[in-house]
């Protein structure tokens, strides 16, 4: 009997970095993929600002960004009507405006999941205790009557039919759309199933000519006959063609035949006789389905298990991956015995909303496009790849955060506005700080730990985090501003924090915002352990 604390099912981004995630915490964990390596096609390509961060926080950023497209070949979207031909409309994403990128120290990058599987395996491999085992599946498991207890259940290597009787204390189900565990919990799915039908191409053609002075990330074709995408990857020879609302043409998955992409894409690109390798075809449909509840007992779904969701704004793999994000602490925290057993519940709570807003408005960028009908011409909604509220503006409430009674910040539209707030629930804002001479932002001070920030006069705040950063979770402590141990050369922290010179921000694993005292106490030791208390269920919650 294999004995593991943590099993995560599936060895995508999302699995990986649940791997990586739970060893960074000290725990062991064991993750099975049913394929024999990683990704062997593009699939997933942007990853945002905030799943960047993230990456930061693992300390593969730089990893990512060097196997992905350089800064610079990308800025903007294209619309056509043959790649060589008449241009409709072009724009910058409004991410990409200079407001928006101020909000984080980091930027999106986009790495095809081919290229970034592999990133991200090599970091879990190297950190440990967590091993992974690929060519290996999971087949079948049971956590008992009541969905109680420890998960049981059988690992069948895929090469010779060995099976290995395991039990783990959770399990994490991290296997994509069609995950078998999702199916067997019984979860209910909320949502449209098989909104549109696309086909994804993968080939190879030498397009520099017709995208050298206008670099980005996607070049649509809007034609009567042919509503496309040309997805760059490299942004030279090797590219995704992704066909739109096929079926509304007459097409077949089986008509995809090589010949036939490749007229296709030769229609596409506006050159009847250009050299064209199809590489592989991939038909799908899209659907905007959630999970009614992200947690069964012992057993969490995360990313695609969880959500399924339309590509249109390019949401999947982040949210899977800030999904795991979310969940490795809490996992950590309780099997260390630190923090009740409630704590887990957290997860649904904070994810499971969230995931219903980000999927409705991905199948809303959809259906802007037209990807339901057989129309040409359609151009996105102002939303398209201008959400800034939504990369980086969810504000959880849980037993997980502990409510200051500050009022939420307003905005005009929670889909593209994001109005940086300590308030507890939040992300952390990002603030530029230095360390001696260096500069650093906040955000470089989150990772497997919780940091306590402290105003320039919160120094009493520091030695309480000291005092107690000894036990776990392990805790640091810092004041910032004046002589203390960061500086803020912008003067700009105790505002962004909304604490006063003696206030102090404590922030979780995650980023987000735990707890706040807007000034100082008489005994914050003692008030730091309360606030630690009750974010671990280990005292009922206070008014």
């Amino acid at each position: 009997m294999l004995e593991i604390p943590v099993l995560i099912s599936g060895g995508g981004p999302v699995g990986l970095t649940a791997s990586l995630l739970l060893s960074q915490h000290g725990i062991r964990s064991l993750l099975v993929e049913r394929h024999p390596g990683t990704a062997l096609t593009p699939k997933a390509r942007g990853i945002n600002a905030r799943t960047m961060e993230v990456f930061r926080q693992c300390g593969i950023d730089a990893a990512v960004r060097e196997a992905g497209l350089a800064e610079g070949r990308l800025g903007l979207i294209v619309w056509t009507e043959t790649l060589a031909g008449k241009e409709i409309e072009r724009r910058v994403p409004g991410r990409a405006t200079a407001k928006n990128m101020a909000a984080t120290p980091v930027r999106n990058c986009l790495c095809a999941q081919d290229d970034l599987e592999p990133v991200i395996r090599r970091f879990a491999e190297a950190a440990g205790p967590g091993e992974l085992r690929f060519n290996t599946e999971l087949t079948s498991f049971n956590q008992g009557p009541d969905a109680k207890g420890p998960v049981t259940g059988i690992l069948t290597d895929r090469t010779t039919g060995a099976e290995t009787p395991f039990e783990a204390r959770y399990l994490i189900a991290c296997e994509g759309a069609q995950s078998r565990v999702r199916r067997a919990l019984g979860v209910t799915m909320i949502g449209e199933e098989k909104v549109y039908d696309s086909v994804n191409i993968l080939f190879q053609a030498d397009l520099t000519q017709w995208v050298a002075d206008r670099p980005a990330a996607l070049y649509f074709v809007e034609q009567q006959d042919l509503r496309a995408t040309f997805l760059t990857i490299n942004g030279r020879d090797r590219w995704g063609f992704l066909i739109h609302s096929a079926k509304q043409f007459g097409w077949r998955p089986e008509d995809f035949t090589p010949e036939f992409c490749t007229r296709l894409i030769r229609q596409g690109i506006g050159v009847p006789d250009i050299a064209v390798s199809v590489l592989g075809v991939s038909p799908w449909e899209a659907s905007a389905i959630v999970a009614d509840r992200y947690r069964v007992g012992n057993v969490f779904l995360a990313g695609d298990a969880a959500h399924e969701m339309p590509p249109t704004g390019g949401f999947g793999l982040n949210t899977g991956v800030q999904d795991v994000h979310n969940l490795a602490w809490k996992i950590a925290a309780v099997l260390r015995g630190k923090a009740d057993e409630t704590l887990l519940d957290s997860y649904d709570a904070e994810r499971q909303p969230f995931g219903r807003i980000i999927t409705q408005n991905a199948l809303a960028n959809a259906l802007s496009m037209g990807r339901h009908a057989r129309q040409s011409n359609v151009l996105p909604r102002r939303e398209f790849l201008n959400e800034q509220g939504l990369i980086f503006g969810a504000s959880y409430d849980s037993m997980a955060m502990l409510p200051d009674d500050t009022p939420q910040v307003t905005v005009d539209d929670p889909v593209t506005d994001y109005v940086p707030s300590a308030r507890p629930g939040g992300r952390a804002p990002h603030v530029r700080l230095t360390r001696g001479h260096e500069p650093i932002s906040t955000v470089d001070l989150f990772g497997p730990h919780f940091v306590l920030l402290a105003g320039r006069d919160g120094d009493a705040w520091r030695q309480a985090a000291q005092a107690i950063g000894t036990s776990w979770p392990p805790l640091v402590g810092y004041t910032i501003g004046g002589d203390g141990d960061l500086g803020d050369p912008d003067g700009e922290w105790h505002h962004a924090y909304g604490v006063d010179a003696d206030g102090a921000v404590l922030v979780r694993p995650d980023g987000h915002v735990a707890w706040r005292s807007r000034s100082g106490a008489s005994n914050p030791e003692d008030v730091l352990r309360n606030a630690l208390d009750r974010l671990f269920g280990r005292m009922p919650a206070m008014a």
